[in-house]
């Protein structure tokens, strides 16, 4: 889901990270507000003032998503859930969690609390503004507070909408979940009306830019996008970690290993390796003892003049946890790991001795088969 992205800060034991698509909403935002929401509430002010009244409610409502997605993290963790953190991006924010929530009863609690939090921000931003009236503070001070409390409110109400993976979508998994007992059947209903959900969306957008709300209908159409998006690849998500749960490496990895060895000019390797053999990834050898692995992308960082002057042991990159793992380690920590570096083989180390490679490739023909056979 997520490129590049900045760490901001730690809070309660949450890392809260930025990823660089959130500039995007923030500059949309931003511009918006300057020039649509408080000129049209609050006439007559300066433009430089507008500006800053822009900029304030676009970082309030960043503070108001980070408080939204807490609530989330606080619940899981309450329920023992492990939690990446909280990132926020060009849609919003998420709490990301690296497992599903133990109980239908966890679910619904983690999946309430967000709505509930933004109502309460929308509540609480909403009485300052009453009282910033009342006191008589500055304009553009209060309606900063009045943006803040229409908007945490628009985001409690989209958020109950019950398709997944909305905070709605997760609330009516749980009662599905609760039941049948089956989370993966909750899963596919949910999913099912969150993608429809989207379309729907899509649909809105699209009638909004025809009667000519340009920037309304283009942002009805990307979150219906990724709304359909998210929905189908939570199901599929799910899918992955039931059908994993419980198989180790080594019921995966390959013992018939093709390494090469550390001496071996870089032009070998590539005639005799990469184009032969069709893997993106070698173990490296030097005397017998494994000090490596080598990717075709760092061969495409050497200048291809120099492949047949350079060797191997030059580029070689060493044993590290991003591109090993443990034969009795899990299935799905492997997959996690190649999603995470890009890696579609990972070398499979015990007491750091190679004793196998962990393809993608095995483990998705394992999936497509078992989704094949017991998909309902």
């Amino acid at each position: 889901m997520f490129g590049k992205q900045i760490r901001l800060f730690k809070l309660l034991g949450f890392e809260v990270k930025l990823d660089l698509s959130w500039f995007i909403l923030a500059i949309l935002i931003t511009w918006s507000l300057a020039k649509g929401f408080f000129p049209h509430y609050f006439k007559d002010l300066p433009n430089a003032t507008y500006w800053w009244m822009g900029v304030a409610g676009t970082l309030g409502l960043l503070i108001s998503i980070i408080l939204h997605e807490l609530s989330h993290s606080l619940v899981a963790r309450r329920y023992g859930i492990k939690m990446k953190g909280i990132t926020l991006f060009i849609f919003g924010g998420v709490a990301e969690m690296d497992e599903e929530p133990p109980s239908p009863k966890a679910e619904f609690l983690m999946a309430v609390v967000g709505p509930l939090a933004s109502i309460l921000i929308a509540l609480l931003s909403y009485q300052i503004y009453i009282l910033g009236k009342k006191f008589g503070w500055p304009v553009p001070v209060n309606g900063i507070f009045l943006y803040l409390g229409i908007i945490n409110m628009v985001l409690a109400i989209f958020n109950l909408l019950p398709g997944f993976p909305l905070d709605g979508g997760r609330m009516l998994r749980s009662a599905l979940w609760y039941w049948k007992k089956n989370i993966r059947w909750a899963t596919r209903v949910s999913s099912q009306i969150g993608a429809a959900f989207g379309l729907g969306l899509i649909i809105l957008g699209v009638v909004s830019f025809i009667y000519g709300n340009f920037i309304g209908g283009i942002w009805w159409v990307l979150i219906g996008f990724f709304l359909r998006n998210a929905s189908q690849m939570s199901y599929r998500q799910l899918f992955i970690r039931k059908a994993l749960e419980g198989e180790h490496v080594s019921r995966f990895m390959k013992t018939d290993l093709i390494t090469v060895s550390a001496s071996m000019p870089i032009e070998e390797l590539v005639g005799d390796y990469f184009y032969k053999h069709h893997f993106k990834m070698y173990p490296v050898l030097d005397n017998s003892k494994l000090i490596g692995c080598v990717t075709t992308r760092m061969v495409k960082e050497i200048p291809k003049e120099d492949w047949m002057l350079r060797k191997v042991e030059e580029i070689v990159s060493p044993c590290t946890e991003e591109n090993s793992v443990r034969p009795d380690a899990d299935a799905m920590d492997a997959l996690s790991k190649m999603y995470r570096s890009g890696n579609s083989r990972l070398m499979v180390l015990e007491s750091g001795k190679l004793v196998g490679i962990i393809a993608l490739k095995d483990m998705m023909t394992f999936l497509s088969m078992k989704m094949d056979i017991e998909n309902d």
